[in-house]
């Protein structure tokens, strides 16, 4: 065997961390295949590694015939017995052959490097089925380069990838950083496999819990859902059995410590942590904290509510361009419309004052108003507000009767509506008309011209006060009194 391919062998099992065995299988194949390329038939070659003397041979096995019609099958019988005295005609011989003669330099030479292409397969597969049964772990490394936005991390006996799509949004990285991520996925390809990272994931953050957090670790609390923007906010629910544990309190840390080392490491992206509830109306509520709920409708077949908050709490129950109701209804698994509660009372006096009962509407006939008011679908407005798909899972409704009676009922709404809209309109103008005539003096009531106001020459009566009507009457009483004394004395002196 020449050294120098012995030499390669052993260098490759040390360097590759590959069975040494295996590099011998491998060569052997590649040798056979070098073979295939001299010989037309190679049936009857074949290659074998002794170990004790770490040597690797060419052998041919031929049959013994007296006369030879192929010699690269057939042997004969004097030649064999000079290999073998005890051959005889019919008898198949081993005959040990110098690949390295048979083959030539060149022929060497290829089979190195079909030798080193196998070896690098065989390293493919390794690495494949290493990484391939980390799917979904926490993995570490070192940031290798960085092309195109994507990153290429050292993962030791593996290289991962980063992709720009699976980065947190405004995270920069350098050389020689060190880089947790999620292990996405595993692909094969033709350069080798291709471990696919991810720091968006919502496993991501899972995983940053349970490492940062024993209990979820050893499962005594556990992660029920998880709703995320990447590097903008996050919202978790978390639950434990053990009723002596607060599932909140043990993931926040003293001092918020684990959920401020978990921030870190997700570029300062904000996190909530809420307790999971088994109740949906409870469970909404607490996912839209700190904004208090006042009144939630629920529509089952739907999986939508409709939530009404305190006025004052509207902005930050939907919060910033509606991140905190979509991370909400990400989190419950529910559709959450929020509105403010003064909206609310309006919606619900306006649809109470418009309701109809669905069994009125064209097409509705009693076997199916009764299976739609099961379905909780009693008014003509719940059911121009369903989906067809809901209405599919009612007993006896397919897909073409659901869409006619959801179009019927959202023409009935729309012309209720327009009613409704115009006789609100012509009560607002008529209770305007109304207010004008008792309506305080405005501005163009203000006299403008000289000659419109009253002068002293117009024969106005002055306003005469009470107390001075009074006051005159006394005097004139008085008078009449001091009248009467005077004709008394006017008497006597006469």
């Amino acid at each position: 065997m020449a050294f120098d391919i012995l030499d390669a062998m052993t260098l490759i099992a040390r360097e590759k961390n590959i069975d040494f065995d295996a590099v011998v299988e491998t060569l052997e194949a590649s040798l056979l295949a070098a073979a295939k390329k001299k010989y037309e038939y190679t049936d009857n070659i074949s290659f074998t590694y002794e170990k004790k003397t770490n040597e690797l041979f060419m052998i041919a096995t031929k049959k013994v015939v007296e006369t030879v019609a192929d010699p690269t099958v057939e042997i004969k019988v004097e030649d064999a017995r000079e290999i073998d005295s005890s051959a005889e005609i019919g008898d198949e011989i081993d005959i040990y052959l110098d690949y390295e003669h048979e083959f030539g330099r060149n022929a060497i030479a290829s089979a190195k490097q079909i030798l080193i292409q196998k070896i690098r397969d065989v390293e493919h597969e390794r690495i494949y089925g290493e990484f391939i049964s980390k799917v979904g772990t926490l993995v570490s490394g070192i940031v290798q380069q960085i092309d195109k936005g994507n990153v290429i991390v050292n993962l030791g006996r593996g290289e991962g990838i980063l992709p720009v799509r699976e980065q947190i949004p405004r995270e920069k990285f350098r050389q020689g950083d060190r880089v947790r991520a999620y292990i996405l996925d595993v692909q094969q390809s033709p350069r080798g496999p291709v471990i696919l990272l991810s720091r968006v994931n919502d496993e991501f953050l899972r995983a940053l819990f349970a490492l940062e957090v024993p209990e979820i670790y050893e499962r005594v609390i556990e992660i029920k859902a998880i709703a995320r923007e990447p590097g903008e906010r996050a919202k978790v629910a978390v639950y434990s059995s053990d009723e002596r544990i607060d599932p909140v309190g043990a993931c926040v840390g003293i001092k918020g410590v684990r959920v401020q080392s978990i921030v870190r490491e997700l570029n300062n992206e904000r996190i909530d942590i809420v307790p999971w509830a088994s109740n949906p109306e409870l469970f909404v509520t607490r996912a839209l904290a700190p904004a208090k709920v006042t009144n939630i409708d629920m529509f089952i077949l739907e999986q939508k509510m409709t939530v009404a908050v305190e006025d004052e709490k509207l902005s930050l129950a939907i919060g910033r361009n509606g991140q905190n109701a979509r991370l909400a209804s990400k989190l419950t698994g529910w559709k959450v419309n929020i509105m403010s509660e003064t909206e609310y009372n309006e919606s619900r006096r306006r649809e109470a004052e418009m309701l109809v009962p669905v069994g009125q509407l064209e097409g509705v006939g009693e076997k199916i108003r009764n299976r739609l008011v099961e379905a909780d679908i009693s008014s003509v407005q719940r059911l121009a507000e369903a989906s067809a798909e809901t209405l599919t899972k009612i007993e006896g409704l397919g897909q073409k009767t659901a869409e006619t009676l959801i179009e019927r009922a959202k023409e009935y709404v729309r012309k209720l509506e327009a009613e409704y809209d115009a006789a609100q309109k012509a009560e607002q103008e008529a209770g305007t008309a109304g207010d004008s005539a008792d309506a305080p003096l405005g501005v163009d009531d203000v006299f403008t011209n000289d000659d419109d106001a009253v002068t002293e020459e117009d024969e106005v009566p002055e306003a005469v006060e009470e107390d001075s009507v009074a006051e005159d009457g006394e005097d004139e009483e008085e008078s009449g009194e001091q009248v009467a004394e005077e004709t008394e004395e006017d008497k006597e002196s006469a």
